[in-house]
């Protein structure tokens, strides 16, 4: 595990103090679930990729595929 030197605001390292007393862990286990939680908010769907080249290989004209689907409103 790598270390990050941070400044945290002394009134957010109180809270976390008496966060940590609370729960029975360290303070840098509470830093470290904090980021892991944000961190996974903000990470892309991994489907999200899964439709980069879906219309690779077909023979069908893009731009006649939006016409006739236009069409149907």
């Amino acid at each position: 595990m790598r270390r990050a030197l941070v400044g945290i605001p002394e009134a957010d390292l109180q809270s976390l103090d008496a966060l940590s007393q609370v729960q029975n862990v360290s303070r840098a286990e509470l830093i470290r679930q904090a980021v892991s939680m944000y961190l996974a908010q903000f990470k892309p769907a991994e489907d999200a990729n899964a439709a980069f080249g879906l219309w690779k290989g077909t023979r069908v004209d893009g731009l006649a595929y939006q016409s006739k689907l236009r069409d149907e409103w």
